[in-house]
């Protein structure tokens, strides 16, 4: 009888653990079925809120850790506000820190860091946020160390668009961005934000038809609204770009 009474708490400890951790994976369930699909800031944060629920609840929070981050860079971005963009892209460095701090041996939380360490950067602005190029740098080489696949060739992009934007005296290379690009495309060739910041780099080395050749892909690519494939964005900011005078010389 001792045994017994000794065994039942076990069992229903067990028990309610197994519960505990189903209902954080339905949570997470959740909310990643909506970042898939989201093309709007309500649906964005209804996931938002889906995570963090997880998160109070979760007993290993990585996975939750870097998927926070990865969707607060996308709530960020389409937020007016560039108060809101830095508060917003503040968070996702400290939930992406805790990721890489929980596993360091694993890409998402490293890229998702570096991510956000540039895109805070940007609302900041670029001179003023200098001090982060190592943190980025840092975040993608170990990235391409870990997987250099990541994220539709992830790093890669991240380096490209970082050595375009940062001026030369800073370390700044269009041609190191477009080697890094180059790369990127490998691994994801259909992926339109690499087309598009090839595009961005052609165009400052004065290779315009190279630059309109990947306006052009992205153009004609199949319309998808959702957040996360970038392709009716970038449709967006090419058709913008093709109206700089560049493009108006060569035709």
């Amino acid at each position: 009888m001792k045994a017994k009474a000794f065994f039942l708490p076990l069992i229903f400890l067990s028990f309610s653990f197994s519960l505990f951790s189903q209902e954080v994976d339905e949570l997470i369930a959740q909310a990643d079925e909506l970042y898939t699909i989201m093309n709007n800031i309500t649906t964005a944060e209804k996931a938002l809120d889906l995570y963090m629920k997880a998160m109070e609840k979760a007993e290993n929070k990585y996975e939750v850790f870097w998927k926070l981050s990865r969707l607060l860079y996308f709530l960020g971005f389409h937020k007016e506000s560039k108060k809101e963009k830095r508060a917003i892209f503040l968070k996702g460095i400290y939930y992406a820190k805790k990721a890489v701090e929980l596993k360091p041996e694993m890409p998402e939380g490293y890229y998702w860091l570096g991510v956000s360490y540039g895109v805070y950067g940007e609302a900041r602005g670029v001179l003023k946020s200098l001090f982060l190029l190592d943190d980025v740098k840092r975040a993608m080489d170990k990235v391409i160390e870990l997987d250099q696949s990541y994220a539709n060739g992830g790093p890669d992009r991240v380096l490209g668009r970082v050595y375009f934007k940062v001026p030369g005296f800073a370390g700044g290379s269009k041609k190191k961005s477009l080697e890094h690009l180059l790369k990127s495309l490998e691994f994801a060739p259909n992926y339109p934000l690499t087309r598009y910041y090839l595009a961005d780099t052609y165009l400052a080395l004065k290779e315009v038809n190279r630059a309109r050749k990947e306006l052009d892909f992205i153009l004609n690519m199949e319309s998808d609204d959702r957040w996360i494939s970038g392709v009716n964005i970038n449709k967006r900011e090419a058709k913008k770009m093709l109206k700089k005078k560049q493009f108006r010389k060569n035709m």
